[in-house]
This record gives C-alpha cells, sequence and structure tokens, in this order.
C-alpha cells in the first residue's frame, strides 16, 4: 500500500470546531502502516528545528537538532521518556509508538543555518530521540540536515543506536572534508536476547559492532557510549570484558561507559519492566536508587573500577572510566558532571585533532596496549 493512503486524518480536513487530533503544532496529518505495526506518525511542519542548550548545562555542544520525537527503538531506559509528556503523549507505550515527524527539517534547519548571526557552533544530532530510527528510511531527514549543515561550515556529530547511519557514509565522508564530524554510537551490551529484551527495536549488538568497522573503514571517527551499564543484569566482569573485548575489535575510536539514570519517566516504565522480567531484581533496584535517579555513589564508584580495569585491558588509554567523570577524582558528589564528556571521535575535532569543546571525553583506542592495574576481580558492593 502506498503511504499516504495510510493517513489517519489530514489536518485540512478537520470539520469547524471540532478538537484537533493532537495538540501539535504545525500537525500535517498522522500516518499508521502495516509496515510499521503499533506505531503512528504524526507528520509536522516545524517553524524551527535549531535548539538552544540550555546555561549551564555540561553538554560539549551548545546546540541540537532532533528531527524525531518518540522513539520506535522502545529502550526501556530511554532518558527522553519525559519529554514526550510535553506533547500530552505518555513517557511509556506513547514514547515508543507516537513518533512525531518533523518533515521540513532540513529546509526549515537551511533557513537558520543562512542567517548572518549564525557563527557555525557544533551542532549535535541524536541527543533527544534517535535520528536514525527505522522511519528515517521512509523520510529520508538525515541527508538533507547533514548536507544543510556542512555546506554551511558547521561542525556536526551524531549519535545513534540505527544502523541506518550506513547508508549515510558516503555522505559523511564528504561532509568530513568541509567541516569537522563526530560519530557516536551506543551500545553498552554484548548479550544479544537481553538487548532483545530491553531495546526491542534497535538492530542487534552485533549489527552495531559491524556498523563501527564499517565508519572505521571508511576512514571516519566512531565513539561508542557504552550506557547504560545495568546493575546485575550487564555488569558482570564477563560482560564488561566482552563489551570492551568487542568494542577494541571494532576499532572504536574510544569509549565511555556509566550506569542506569533513571530520571522521571524512565523510572517508573523501566521498574514496571524489572517487575515483569527480573521480580527478583526489583527490591535490589529500589534500593539501589531510593527516590533519586542515579545508583548510589558506593556502586558507581565500584563500577568505575571495573570499567577502567576492563578499558586498560582492551587497549582504551587516556581517558577516565566512569561515564563521564572519574567518581574517585570528584570532590562532591556531583553524578550530573558524569554527563559532561563524550568518547574521543564522537566529538568534532578541528583540523589541528582537538575537540571544538572544552569539556569532552578523550578516551583512545591504542591497540595492544594493556593496563597494569590488578586482574584480580573486585567484588561488586553487597550492600544491595
Amino acid at each position: 500500500m502506498r503511504w499516504d493512503a495510510q493517513a489517519l486524518k489530514p489536518a485540512q480536513e478537520e470539520m469547524p470546531g471540532a478538537a484537533p487530533l493532537l495538540p501539535l503544532a504545525g500537525l500535517v496529518r498522522s500516518v499508521s502502516t502495516p509496515e510499521f505495526a503499533g506505531v503512528t506518525f504524526h507528520e509536522v511542519t516545524a517553524k524551527s528545528v535549531l535548539n538552544k542548550v540550555p546555561a549551564g548545562s555540561r553538554m560539549p555542544f551548545e546546540w541540537t537538532v532532533n528531527p524525531y520525537r518518540g522513539c520506535s527503538h522502545a529502550c526501556v531506559y530511554c532518558f527522553a521518556r519525559k519529554s514526550h509528556t510535553y506533547l500530552d503523549f505518555d513517557a511509556g507505550l506513547d514514547f515508543d509508538s507516537q513518533v512525531v515527524v518533523k518533515i521540513n527539517a532540513a529546509e526549515v534547519l537551511q533557513k537558520e543555518l543562512a542567517k548572518p548571526s549564525w557563527n557555525r557552533q557544533h551542532v549535535a544530532l541524536g541527543t533527544n530521540t534517535d535520528p536514525y530510527q527505522r522511519a528515517e528510511g521512509r523520510y529520508r531527514l538525515m541527508p538533507g540536515i547533514i548536507g544543510a549543515l556542512a555546506d554551511s561550515g558547521t561542525p556536526l556529530s551524531i549519535l545513534t543506536k540505527g544502523t541506518l547511519l550506513a547508508r549515510d557514509i558516503p555522505l559523511l565522508k564528504h561532509a568530513a572534508a568541509q567541516v569537522p564530524v563526530g560519530i557516536g554510537i551506543s551500545l553498552a551490551m554484548t548479550d544479544e536476547q537481553l538487548s532483545e529484551a530491553i531495546e526491542p527495536g534497535t538492530p542487534g549488538p552485533r549489527a552495531r559492532l559491524k556498523l563501527v568497522s564499517r565508519l572505521r573503514e571508511a576512514g571516519l571517527p566512531c565513539g561508542v557510549m557504552a550506557m547504560p551499564i545495568l546493575p546485575w543484569l550487564s555488569d558482570s566482569d564477563d560482560a564488561l570484558d566482552s563489551l570492551f573485548a568487542s568494542l577494541a575489535a571494532a576499532g572504536a575510536t574510544g569509549v565511555t561507559a556509566g550506569a542506569l539514570y533513571l530520571k522521571p519517566g524512565t523510572r517508573e516504565w523501566f521498574m514496571q519492566w524489572i517487575a515483569a522480567r527480573h521480580p527478583e531484581l526489583a527490591g535490589r533496584y529500589r534500593r539501589l536508587y531510593g527516590t533519586g535517579s542515579y545508583a548510589s555513589k558506593e556502586y558507581r564508584t565500584w563500577l568505575a573500577g571495573r570499567i577502567r580495569f576492563f578499558k586498560a585491558r582492551h587497549g582504551f588509554t587516556g581517558s577516565h572510566g566512569f561515564s563521564h567523570r572519574d567518581v574517585e577524582d570528584s570532590p562532591v558528589d556531583d553524578p550530573r558532571g558524569e554527563e559532561a564528556a563524550y568518547p574521543e571521535g564522537s566529538i568534532p575535532q578541528d583540523r589541528s585533532g582537538q575537540a571544538r569543546s572544552a569539556q569532552h571525553g578523550s578516551g583512545q583506542h591504542a591497540s595492544g596496549q594493556h593496563g597494569s592495574q590488578s586482574a584480580a576481580r573486585t567484588s561488586q558492593p553487597t550492600l544491595f
């Protein structure tokens, strides 16, 4: 069937005085197709797509573009779930199945980048929801966005789980000849069964590892964000060893890793999943996270040590072992500081090889270099 034939309700056909289908600004139509069973796409025209990162943020970029809101990857742990409630959707199933598509994103971006006030600061793509989720195969928004950024002289970075990015490798190579480009892949486990259960709409770990290799073979950088590490599910020595060995073999430029983050909206959805799939862990998770979004400092410090050890074992040197700031080196227990750094390769670098942001990860893979840290297994904290 043709995609157009699946429109649930074109905006222009609304009856006078009738309530709109959804309170979405610029709604053109809502579409559901057999190809994406259970998912509805709400096509909107956006007035602006460049988003300014709030002042005081520790993110290593000041601007973002998110062509989609909601994500069919359906990662149970996704930190962006709460943002869907701003559109009067819920943070659970609606986040997975009600996807907003900014169909004019590339055209609007091109106009915004042409303004005399634009000073060509790094723009990050994929910071909220994945720009290479399955719908991108249909809407093809990313080629226009990448082209607009590169043609305007604007450095860019992409973070994704989507192997559809491979489609745009030639375009990214061309862009990298014009402007600094960073690419990050999100991959925090090698267990295919666990991945299928907790991130059911994503390509599996093996597919993402192949994508890392393809990017490196194409001469493009590729950092890996190994987040979230899941307490009692993906934090064993065997799991961490497998993860970092696989990333090294794939040629990842650098890696940062960190524990599960359960902000409101995500926390409720994740705890329901744990109770249903792993009821034996439900109480342990409640104790570990208490009433907050972060695992206890004791757990994060323990995990940081294990990550440092396995990164050194597999040749990833010159970077902190925890997600964004080493817990043991921090004088204050400030978990938000861990959001600040990204792995080597994921942030654009200038022609001298320096990252274009003041705060960035410095992880680098040095093949064959093994750390001298003790190989003795450090037991997981027993308080939980």
